[in-house]
């Protein structure tokens, strides 16, 4: 369209400059990675996109899904120790009693066959989820393998709820949970068990289910341990919050068992001093039992001979016919 003499040109391009440079200062204020707090982002990708990177490692996570355990649990190692910390295991868990370590991680963010303490004199051999199935030794020990974990049983206990819940309804509801919070394929969550108080959840995921983009059993497991312990790796969650029918889902324990596709390697080596306790008093009261049981013995064949004894001499003391 032709202008007029005294038009005035229309600044369009500088208005599309201004809304170009205010919608890339929003999207860099944006900057963060939805599914894993223990990160630093920045426009660092490609053409200044936002790109972040796990703590601790550096490498560049995909905030698309979830962000492997070996990387999260290098990130809590060197996350600040002010304030509110993530909760270490139980020491009574016999699942997984080494508790939080420093993981060496593989280019892919997975755990390393070979794990060892900060100053690489103690080492042992871990599976897929990074839990220890041999002894420790010393740094000649050799882990041929990363054993793939395929089978997760997470056992739960929940709090007393006005009534028990529906076994249809909660098996949906924790369906649909870690499909759309955890990003789980629907074929690894196998089954889920109720017998109020204790819920029981199942996935299963061999190496060759596994196909590439699938988020790891170990990996989700991970996720929903934080998040029942109140300690979500998601931004802007601080934990659980699952509701059946309306009525909350509080969980007051959870431990998690580990399947290997190949046995655990442990000696007698990997006994505790309470449980060495616990069969030095039962083999001490075994033995005692066997001492009185033996004493009695004797006692009553003596009682018994002298009763014939005695019958003898009687015999012997009668008149003969």
């Amino acid at each position: 369209m032709a202008r007029g003499p005294g038009s005035a040109p229309r600044p369009l391009p500088v208005l599309l400059v201004l809304a170009a440079v205010a919608g890339y200062a929003a999207s860099q204020t944006n900057c963060t990675c939805a599914t894993n707090k223990m990160t630093i982002c920045g426009p660092d990708g490609p053409g200044g996109a936002c790109q972040c990177r796990a703590l601790g490692s550096g490498v560049v996570v995909d905030c698309s899904t979830l962000t492997s355990k070996c990387l999260l649990l290098k990130a809590r190692m060197s996350a600040p120790k002010s304030g509110r910390t993530l909760v270490r295991p139980s020491e009574q868990a016999i699942v997984d009693n080494d508790g939080l370590y420093d993981p060496e991680c593989d280019p892919q963010g997975r755990f390393k066959a070979r794990q060892c303490n900060q100053t690489s004199s103690v080492c042992w051999c871990v599976n897929s989820v990074g839990v220890r199935r041999t002894d420790k030794g010393d740094p000649s020990l050799r882990c041929d393998e990363v054993v793939r974990t395929h089978h997760i049983l997470i056992d739960l206990r929940h709090r007393p709820a006005a009534r028990a819940f529906n076994h249809s309804d909660l098996d949906a509801e924790l369906r649909r949970l870690f499909r759309e919070r955890y990003r789980l394929h629907p074929r690894f969550l196998a089954a889920v068990h109720y017998e109020e108080p204790t819920i029981q959840i199942e996935l299963r995921q061999n190496a060759s289910q596994k196909a590439p983009g699938d988020v790891d059993i170990a990996d989700a497991a991970y996720y929903f341990e934080r998040d029942v312990k109140g300690e979500s790796l998601f931004q802007g969650r601080r934990g659980l919050d699952v509701r059946v029918r309306g009525e909350p889902l509080h969980v007051e324990r959870t431990l998690i068992y580990y399947l290997d596709e190949k046995p655990p390697e442990f000696s007698m080596k990997r006994l505790t001093a309470g449980l060495i306790a616990v069969i030095a008093v039962v083999v001490v009261a075994l033995v005692a039992g066997l001492v009185v049981l033996v004493i009695t013995n004797r006692k009553k064949s003596g009682k018994y001979k002298k009763v014939e004894i005695k019958e003898l001499g009687e015999l012997r003391n009668e008149p003969s016919l």
